[in-house]
């Protein structure tokens, strides 16, 4: 939830900022379409590269569940102070969401609830999923389907931008 309502927040940035900036600067639109599609080939051709490698293996450590409040604490640590968040939500979601004009808001909120439903999956299905990628191999088809996945995301930008 905390990471969810992170990203809520940053999309809502991105869509409603993005408007305004691209008002006062119509170029940039343009500009961040190409760099995303950017940012998105490189981050795929690096799974890719993840996966040629190998795979990890998740191994959880014993021991009882940590206080609530360093959870919370360390979820936000590890989502405001990761660059790749404004990326993906501020940058990359606003910038496309520039191509939607007039219906901008729509976007960002099936933006949000597109992540909503993202991050109560990874939630809920970590637990079902532990033993799935305990082994390295399903490690490695997760890095090839996730660069796929940013592939696609970089090719639509391009032919739809």
């Amino acid at each position: 939830l905390t990471c969810a309502l992170s990203d809520a927040l940053l999309i809502a940035a991105g869509v409603a900022g993005f408007g305004v900036l691209s008002e006062l600067a119509p170029w940039l639109g343009r500009a961040m379409l190409w760099g995303g599609a950017a940012f998105l080939f490189v981050y795929g051709a690096l799974r890719f590269r993840a996966a040629l490698r190998g795979g990890e293996a998740l191994a959880p450590a014993a021991g009882g569940a940590a206080p609530l409040g360093r959870v919370i604490g360390a979820l936000l640590v590890l989502t405001w102070a990761n660059p790749h968040v404004y990326l993906d939500t501020v940058v990359l979601l606003g910038s496309i969401s520039a191509q939607y004009d007039p219906h901008r808001l729509a976007f960002g909120i099936g933006a949000v609830c597109a992540s909503l439903a993202f991050f109560s999956a990874l939630g809920f299905g970590a637990r079902l999923l532990a033993p799935v990628f305990a082994r390295p191999r399903a490690w490695v088809v997760l890095e090839v389907l996730v660069g796929c996945t940013m592939w696609a995301l970089a090719a639509g930008l391009i032919l739809g931008g």
